[in-house]
């Protein structure tokens, strides 16, 4: 049963709800994957698949997530495209509204981002100009979202490979972090916090990730995102291709980030060169101990509060 968004005005508003556990860690559901799901029955904390690929009526992806029904689930979307100029696709969200009610999600998320313009889709995550403009047409497009779910909805942070003109555009940039809080305190939604992202950003455009973290507001953390990432060698860039296993500095962020704001539900996403699922199950392995730790050193400062 999902948990609706509280009203504006609620001293709950923007506080991310999430049915799952907070010491939760689930992969991406990868069809090369489920029959050894089915036979092994892991224990993992969720799965999350990709909405658009579950729009259809019926056939096999519909039959997997019927058969992994044990599982938790996450939806989450890749193609709404929240901060296009375009209206909300109608069709888009009424296939979206119909997915949830065939598989009741545990939690729903999509990006800030825009793939859409002019009729035309583009297989991508495009950046956005972070304005005050961009951020009432967000909160007005997550808005009607959450309306037509009934539900509330994380937010990701995106990949960042250029910086944006505040001249060229024409208006005063807003950082990034303040539009996200900004984002939550109008349309009450939650954050999905991809902490890959993050570091990918910081090598591209030169930003402090620790601090960038250090920002977040932790009430609004939904649900945490762990992913690898390639090397553009010819551009000197970071590319957030989930290709490859989380790396060291992307696990220190995680560390520290939930020692600060607590445990929260976490996946280990990997989307391209697909390992075996033992690979996954290593990786997630790895994250449930950080977990536990986090845990475990907040009930010790509890503890030592207490004898104060």
């Amino acid at each position: 049963m999902h948990q609706p968004s509280p009203s504006p005005g609620s001293p709950d508003f923007g506080t991310a709800y999430s049915s799952l556990d907070e010491m939760a860690v689930g992969i991406s559901l990868k069809a090369q994957h489920v029959r050894e799901l089915m036979s092994s029955r892991p224990a993992l904390g969720f799965l999350e698949i990709h909405a658009e690929n579950y729009m259809g009526a019926g056939g096999a992806p519909h039959a997997r997530l019927d058969a992994l029904q044990e599982y938790p689930l996450s939806i989450h979307g890749v193609g709404l495209s929240l901060a296009s100029e375009r209206p909300l696709d109608a069709t888009h969200l009424a296939r979206l509204r119909t997915l949830c009610e065939r598989h009741p999600p545990t939690s729903v998320s999509e990006h800030l981002a825009w793939a859409g313009h002019s009729g035309h889709f583009y297989n991508d995550l495009l950046p956005v100009p972070l304005t005050d403009a961009m951020l009432a047409r967000v909160s007005d497009n997550l808005m009607q979202l959450q309306d037509t779910l009934g539900r509330q909805v994380l937010i990701e942070n995106p990949a960042h490979y250029l910086r944006f003109d505040a001249r060229e555009l024409g208006a005063e940039l807003i950082p990034e972090t303040h539009f996200l809080t900004r984002l939550v305190e109008r349309s009450g939604c939650g954050l999905l916090i991809d902490v890959n992202n993050v570091f990918v950003s910081a090598h591209n455009i030169g930003i402090d990730p620790a601090a960038w973290l250090e920002s977040i507001p932790g009430h609004a953390v939904g649900e945490i995102h762990l992913a690898g990432h390639g090397e553009d060698t010819r551009e000197g860039l970071l590319i957030d291709n989930h290709g490859a296993p989380v790396c060291d500095e992307v696990w220190a962020l995680y560390a520290d980030f939930i020692n600060r704001i607590g445990p929260r539900p976490t996946l280990i996403e990997w989307d391209t060169q697909v390992p075996a699922l033992e690979v996954l199950l290593g990786q997630t392995a790895r994250a449930q101990t950080l977990l536990h730790s986090t845990r475990a050193q907040q009930l010790a400062r509890s503890g030592e509060e207490g004898d104060r």
